[in-house]
């Protein structure tokens, strides 16, 4: 499969479960993954997914308008930059992400 089919996969599988059960990416990270989240440094499946369940929000929905993927690092690996439209519940304007 080509990166840029793979990370389409990959990104629909995580942003549906980010809707939908945040606590179920704990699969998708290792005990090496980072997070950075408004400047804060998040290590370890475990400690990214408390700070994603930990959003003050419980509803919310993806739009991705922007995908990049490269190889990158060992093999079988791809960095992929994302960004999107994030729409919370209740509000009316959508937020930027990357």
């Amino acid at each position: 499969m080509d990166p840029y089919t793979l990370s389409k996969a990959f990104l629909e599988l995580y942003y549906t479960t980010f809707d939908t059960n945040r606590a179920g990416l704990a699969n998708l990270y290792q005990e090496t993954s980072m997070l950075t989240f408004e400047g804060q440094k998040i290590e370890g499946s475990q400690n990214i997914v408390n700070k994603l369940t930990s959003l003050p929000f419980q509803q919310c929905k993806h739009s991705i308008t922007t995908v990049d993927c490269q190889p990158s690092g060992p093999v079988d690996s791809m960095l992929i930059f994302v960004g999107g439209n994030l729409q919370l519940a209740g509000e009316q304007h959508a937020l930027k992400f990357i």
